[in-house]
């Protein structure tokens, strides 16, 4: 199972925003922005910030994925 950002990118189009903006009024990092586009693992306060800054809860900027059939058949 992995994290999908997808919702974060959507929200901030819907509300105008660009990346480098979110960065600027969240005071978050270049490079957790590059963790978030890359669905890496972040921390619970980085995305409190954003939610905090977009008025959402994480469930508006973030979903879990579960893994593709053939992929879950790997791990067994």
């Amino acid at each position: 199972m992995h994290v999908s950002y997808n919702k974060l990118w959507k929200l901030l189009i819907d509300k105008n925003l660009k990346k480098k903006d979110l960065c600027e009024r969240c005071g978050i990092s270049t490079a957790s922005i590059s963790k978030l586009t890359r669905g890496d693992n972040i921390t619970t306060d980085v995305l409190w910030r954003i939610c905090n800054e977009l008025h959402c809860d994480f469930g508006d900027i973030m979903e879990f994925v579960p893994p593709k059939k053939e992929e879950a058949e790997k791990t067994e």
